[in-house]
Protein backbone atom coordinates (compact mmCIF):
# COMPACT_ATOMS: atom_id res chain seq x y z
CA UNK A 1 0.00 0.00 0.00
CA UNK A 2 0.96 3.42 -0.79
CA UNK A 3 3.02 4.89 2.35
CA UNK A 4 0.59 8.22 2.10
CA UNK A 5 -2.46 6.36 2.77
CA UNK A 6 -4.56 6.80 5.89
CA UNK A 7 -5.13 4.14 8.31
CA UNK A 8 -8.42 2.68 9.69
CA UNK A 9 -7.97 1.23 12.62
CA UNK A 10 -10.58 -1.73 13.50
CA UNK A 11 -10.46 -2.67 16.97
CA UNK A 12 -12.50 -5.48 18.16
CA UNK A 13 -13.41 -8.18 21.17
CA UNK A 14 -15.15 -11.24 20.68
CA UNK A 15 -15.52 -14.06 23.15
CA UNK A 16 -17.92 -16.02 20.78
CA UNK A 17 -16.78 -15.08 17.38
CA UNK A 18 -19.72 -12.72 16.08
CA UNK A 19 -17.82 -9.56 16.62
CA UNK A 20 -14.59 -11.77 15.01
CA UNK A 21 -16.86 -12.30 11.95
CA UNK A 22 -18.07 -8.94 11.71
CA UNK A 23 -14.62 -6.67 12.01
CA UNK A 24 -12.95 -9.79 9.92
CA UNK A 25 -15.53 -8.83 6.87
CA UNK A 26 -15.27 -4.81 7.70
CA UNK A 27 -11.61 -5.06 7.27
CA UNK A 28 -11.46 -7.57 4.18
CA UNK A 29 -13.38 -4.46 2.50
CA UNK A 30 -11.64 -1.85 3.91
CA UNK A 31 -8.56 -2.96 2.58
CA UNK A 32 -9.68 -2.56 -1.05
CA UNK A 33 -10.00 1.36 -0.17
CA UNK A 34 -7.40 2.29 2.55
CA UNK A 35 -5.07 0.76 4.38
CA UNK A 36 -6.63 -0.84 7.33
CA UNK A 37 -5.35 -2.53 10.40
CA UNK A 38 -7.39 -5.30 12.66
CA UNK A 39 -6.20 -5.22 16.29
CA UNK A 40 -7.71 -6.87 19.39
CA UNK A 41 -9.05 -4.99 21.61
CA UNK A 42 -6.55 -6.32 24.32
CA UNK A 43 -3.44 -5.29 22.09
CA UNK A 44 -4.90 -1.90 21.15
CA UNK A 45 -2.65 0.42 22.61
CA UNK A 46 -2.53 4.33 22.36
CA UNK A 47 -0.14 4.75 20.08
CA UNK A 48 -2.18 2.30 17.56
CA UNK A 49 -5.17 5.10 17.90
CA UNK A 50 -2.66 7.87 17.40
CA UNK A 51 -1.38 5.98 14.03
CA UNK A 52 -4.84 5.51 12.64
CA UNK A 53 -6.69 8.51 10.66
CA UNK A 54 -10.35 7.05 11.29
CA UNK A 55 -11.78 3.95 13.32
CA UNK A 56 -13.79 1.04 13.62
CA UNK A 57 -14.89 0.02 16.90
CA UNK A 58 -16.73 -3.45 17.29
CA UNK A 59 -17.85 -5.10 20.34
CA UNK A 60 -20.63 -7.83 21.79
CA UNK A 61 -23.44 -5.95 24.25
CA UNK A 62 -22.93 -8.57 27.54
CA UNK A 63 -25.43 -7.33 30.02
CA UNK A 64 -26.74 -4.27 27.85
CA UNK A 65 -23.37 -2.59 28.04
CA UNK A 66 -20.55 -3.09 25.88
CA UNK A 67 -18.30 -6.34 26.70
CA UNK A 68 -15.48 -6.34 29.97
CA UNK A 69 -12.26 -6.40 27.75
CA UNK A 70 -13.63 -3.46 25.08
CA UNK A 71 -14.44 -1.08 27.91
CA UNK A 72 -11.15 -1.99 29.46
CA UNK A 73 -9.50 -1.01 26.27
CA UNK A 74 -11.40 2.30 26.37
CA UNK A 75 -10.16 2.79 29.55
CA UNK A 76 -6.75 2.13 29.21
CA UNK A 77 -6.60 4.16 26.26
CA UNK A 78 -8.96 7.20 27.22
CA UNK A 79 -6.73 9.95 28.94
CA UNK A 80 -3.31 9.03 26.63
CA UNK A 81 -5.53 9.98 24.03
CA UNK A 82 -7.65 12.75 25.18
CA UNK A 83 -7.24 15.82 23.08
CA UNK A 84 -4.58 14.59 20.78
CA UNK A 85 -7.26 12.72 18.35
CA UNK A 86 -10.40 15.24 18.07
CA UNK A 87 -11.80 15.52 14.59
CA UNK A 88 -11.20 11.53 13.58
CA UNK A 89 -14.05 9.63 12.07
CA UNK A 90 -15.49 6.37 13.16
CA UNK A 91 -18.30 3.68 13.45
CA UNK A 92 -19.41 0.99 15.65
CA UNK A 93 -20.10 -2.85 15.33
CA UNK A 94 -22.45 -4.34 17.99
CA UNK A 95 -23.11 -7.81 18.33
CA UNK A 96 -25.84 -8.54 20.13
CA UNK A 97 -28.35 -10.48 21.51
CA UNK A 98 -31.34 -8.66 21.51
CA UNK A 99 -30.92 -4.92 21.25
CA UNK A 100 -27.36 -3.79 21.37
CA UNK A 101 -28.29 -0.01 22.24
CA UNK A 102 -26.45 -0.54 25.60
CA UNK A 103 -22.98 -1.27 24.29
CA UNK A 104 -23.92 1.60 21.06
CA UNK A 105 -25.04 4.60 23.30
CA UNK A 106 -21.94 3.55 26.05
CA UNK A 107 -19.07 3.32 23.63
CA UNK A 108 -21.11 6.03 21.70
CA UNK A 109 -20.55 8.49 24.78
CA UNK A 110 -17.03 7.31 25.10
CA UNK A 111 -16.19 8.74 21.23
CA UNK A 112 -17.90 11.60 22.11
CA UNK A 113 -15.51 12.38 25.35
CA UNK A 114 -12.77 11.99 22.32
CA UNK A 115 -14.54 14.55 20.29
CA UNK A 116 -14.93 11.84 17.45
CA UNK A 117 -16.94 12.40 14.61
CA UNK A 118 -19.56 9.62 13.99
CA UNK A 119 -19.69 8.98 10.36
CA UNK A 120 -22.50 5.99 10.78
CA UNK A 121 -24.84 4.83 12.86
CA UNK A 122 -24.15 2.05 14.79
CA UNK A 123 -24.53 -1.47 12.80
CA UNK A 124 -25.95 -3.86 15.33
CA UNK A 125 -25.92 -7.39 14.68
CA UNK A 126 -28.91 -8.96 16.83
CA UNK A 127 -27.96 -12.66 17.32
CA UNK A 128 -31.01 -13.49 19.00
CA UNK A 129 -29.04 -15.63 21.46
CA UNK A 130 -31.42 -15.68 24.93
CA UNK A 131 -30.92 -18.64 26.65
CA UNK A 132 -27.15 -19.42 28.48
CA UNK A 133 -27.02 -21.90 26.03
CA UNK A 134 -27.07 -19.97 22.82
CA UNK A 135 -25.34 -16.87 24.66
CA UNK A 136 -22.40 -19.17 25.32
CA UNK A 137 -22.35 -21.19 21.99
CA UNK A 138 -19.82 -20.40 19.01
CA UNK A 139 -21.88 -17.61 16.75
CA UNK A 140 -22.17 -17.64 12.73
CA UNK A 141 -22.84 -14.65 11.48
CA UNK A 142 -25.08 -15.25 8.32
CA UNK A 143 -23.71 -13.34 5.13
CA UNK A 144 -26.65 -10.68 4.58
CA UNK A 145 -25.15 -8.80 7.69
CA UNK A 146 -21.64 -9.68 7.12
CA UNK A 147 -22.38 -8.01 3.56
CA UNK A 148 -23.37 -5.06 5.65
CA UNK A 149 -20.12 -5.02 7.81
CA UNK A 150 -18.14 -5.31 4.61
CA UNK A 151 -20.02 -2.33 3.08
CA UNK A 152 -19.36 -0.31 6.20
CA UNK A 153 -15.67 -1.53 5.95
CA UNK A 154 -15.60 -0.30 2.03
CA UNK A 155 -17.36 3.16 2.75
CA UNK A 156 -15.24 4.25 5.85
CA UNK A 157 -11.64 2.67 3.94
CA UNK A 158 -13.02 4.87 1.08
CA UNK A 159 -14.37 8.00 2.90
CA UNK A 160 -10.64 8.20 4.51
CA UNK A 161 -9.24 7.24 1.23
CA UNK A 162 -11.03 10.68 -0.47
CA UNK A 163 -10.80 12.93 2.56
CA UNK A 164 -14.57 13.00 3.11
CA UNK A 165 -13.85 11.68 6.87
Amino acid sequence: MDAAMTQLLIVYHSRTGGTRQMAEAALAAAQEEADAVLMRAEEASPEDLMAADGYLFAGPENLAALSGAMKEFFDRCYYPVLGRIEGRSYALMICAGSDGEGAARQAARIAKGWRLREVQPPLIVNTSAQTPEEILAEKTIPEAELEKCRDLGAALGAGLKMGVF
